[in-house]
């Protein structure tokens, strides 16, 4: 992919959307915990480019997964939680821009929108973990149905979505809805975690100052750092995790990949780390062209291959 311009990249992302489909993560639409949010859905046109696969939403009420199958499925899946400093979600430059070089590889992507915790939603921060606990264990319900095996699906996460990700890894036993059907059965344990320029920390020195706002507020206090401070709460059971992130990352501080990857590794979680020199914030695969880390998908999809 690194070799390609941005207009055949835009190509591909509407093949990719063109045949997608799409079903929701709750069965009745709307999250539980939504009754109690005013939050209204809104698409945003044209948000991170001037192509009309530049969207994002806000207000999720209904999260959504987006389905990009591959015509030649490995049985590995991958759930992914886009980013948006927890205030959007971006669905294509961070979803939809994947589709083409994951699918080539056999990779199933399953690109999910999530509530935000700033949305007034009864989980609060807990919000977004709920979804991505529920979208994971249905991905292993309907397994089948994607000819995939269910021991071999992940999550790859980016900036606040890395976040959401890593809750994932690291909080995946934790009761944060109440059990709507036989799918809360499954487990919600991602067998890997890709996170990408992730949030990780809501240390104050190194922390996304907006991400940071919308889960836990302008004062928070030590408890709550702790509980949201991804590096803080990992454990031996964390699944084996890649992080990758430019050192000249100016919104989200490279640090944040580095503590992550220190406390992993004391841990003893299989953990790979990446950081390349240039890359700013959020490139995704359309920025990173031309640059080093346009390596990137080859690099996770070669990780992956030995985890699962």
């Amino acid at each position: 992919m690194k070799d390609i311009s941005p207009e055949v990249l835009l190509t591909m992302m509407e093949s990719a959307v063109a045949r997608a489909i799409t079903f929701p993560v709750w069965p009745q639409g709307d999250a539980p915990g939504a009754k109690t949010s005013t939050a209204h859905f809104h698409l945003e046109e044209q948000h991170t480019g001037e192509s009309k696969l530049d969207r994002s939403v806000t207000g999720v009420r209904a999260p959504q997964i987006t389905v990009y199958a591959s015509q030649n499925p490995n049985g590995a899946g991958i759930l992914v939680t886009p980013g948006g400093a927890y205030r959007r979600v971006v669905l294509d430059k961070e979803g939809s821009a994947l589709a083409a070089s994951f699918n080539a590889k056999g990779y199933t992507l399953f690109v999910m929108t999530y509530r935000l915790p700033g949305d007034g939603h009864a989980e609060g921060a807990d919000a977004p973990l709920a979804d991505v606990q529920r979208a994971m264990r249905t991905l292993r319900a309907r397994a089948a149905d994607f000819q995939l095996d269910p021991e071999r699906i992940g999550i790859l996460g980016f900036s606040a979505g890395g976040h959401a990700a890593a809750s994932l890894g690291v909080r995946y036993k934790e009761t944060v809805y109440p059990a709507q059907d036989v799918i809360d059965n499954e487990s919600a344990r991602p067998a890997f975690m890709a996170l990408i320029y992730p949030v990780i920390t809501m240390q104050a020195d190194i922390d996304h100052t907006v991400s940071r706002q919308q889960l836990i507020g302008d004062t928070p206090d030590a408890e709550q750092i702790r509980c949201y401070s991804m590096e803080q709460m990992a454990d031996g059971s964390t699944p084996p995790t890649f992080l990758l992130h430019a050192v000249d990352d100016p919104s989200v501080k490279v640090e944040n990949s580095v503590v992550m990857f220190t406390a992993l590794r004391r841990l003893g979680v299989p953990v790979e780390m990446h950081l390349f020199e240039q890359g700013k914030h959020g490139f995704g695969i359309r920025d990173a062209l031309g640059l080093p880390v346009a390596v990137w998908p080859e690099l996770l999809m070669s990780w992956i291959a030995t985890k699962v």
